[in-house]
């Protein structure tokens, strides 16, 4: 049975949507097979695997609003164990036909039952607020991963994420766990950056998990996108592709270490 990770944080431009293509295209390169599931309207990770949106016949808004079986969606990536769910342009009309429907935040989780047993690891990108794509996510999810910005204002925005995930706790999704926080958008040159990863490295010491890779700013992640490609395959000797790399070895690290325990 797969295991559904949301990369979520309604705080927009803290490397979201980088962290989930990448991360999964550093689980699809261990040999695990993966399902990436674009969620947002704008449609960055489906464009950022080189997918047309123009040219899809058939995307998530069609699971989510006509319960189309999704395994009729997933597409290709073209790259060994990795595939995808994409964002099609209807998607950003979803919340309100959503407010008509019946069970409107188990849509997706009901829709994801059957791949559960077909991936090994399904991630979800969320979009960059709390949306009702947002919490059907979180719903669906068994953890969530959060890329933190090493900013002052991602900071801010934190405490309002972890309080939405305590209500989606409380009503929705009991079981949902914290994945872990990634922090991204290092810059070695600023004491800013370095007192962030200091105060989050603090203040979670004893309650959540904080990933030791921190993704730094890296020109060859900002540019991979617009050859939709992960950077991973863009160009993998970059220092963003090797911390991703580092990621992905960290994050299965401590999935085996979870095993172990269980």
């Amino acid at each position: 049975m797969g295991k559904i990770i949301s990369v979520s944080n309604q705080k927009g431009g803290v490397g979201k949507t980088t962290t989930a293509i990448n991360l999964s295209a550093g689980l699809a390169e261990h040999g695990h097979k993966v399902l990436l599931i674009d969620t947002d309207a704008q449609g960055n990770s489906t464009s950022g695997l080189g997918i047309n949106r123009e040219n899809i016949s058939l995307g998530l808004h069609d699971a989510i609003i006509d319960e189309f079986p999704l395994i009729e969606i997933i597409i290709d990536t073209g790259y060994e164990n990795f595939h995808a769910i994409p964002s099609t342009r209807d998607l950003s009309g979803v919340d309100a036909e959503l407010f008509q429907i019946e069970r409107r935040e188990r849509r997706l989780k009901e829709g994801l039952h059957i791949l559960k047993q077909e991936y090994d690891y399904i991630i979800i990108d969320c979009p960059p607020s709390l949306t009702l794509l947002t919490v059907n996510a979180l719903t669906a999810a068994d953890s969530v991963l959060i890329p933190l910005q090493t900013e002052y204002y991602a900071l801010e925005g934190l405490g309002q994420l972890l309080g939405a995930i305590n209500l989606i706790r409380l009503g929705l999704n009991p079981d949902l766990a914290i994945e872990g926080i990634v922090l991204t958008m290092f810059d070695k040159r600023t004491r800013l950056s370095m007192q962030v990863v200091n105060e989050v490295q603090c203040f979670f010491r004893d309650r959540e998990y904080v990933f030791d890779t921190i993704i730094p700013r890296n020109v060859r992640l900002s540019e991979a996108p617009s050859y939709g490609k992960p950077a991973l395959y863009y160009d993998p000797s970059s220092i963003g592709a090797q911390a991703y790399r580092a990621l992905s070895k960290e994050f299965l690290k401590k999935q085996a270490g979870m095993l172990s325990v269980c």
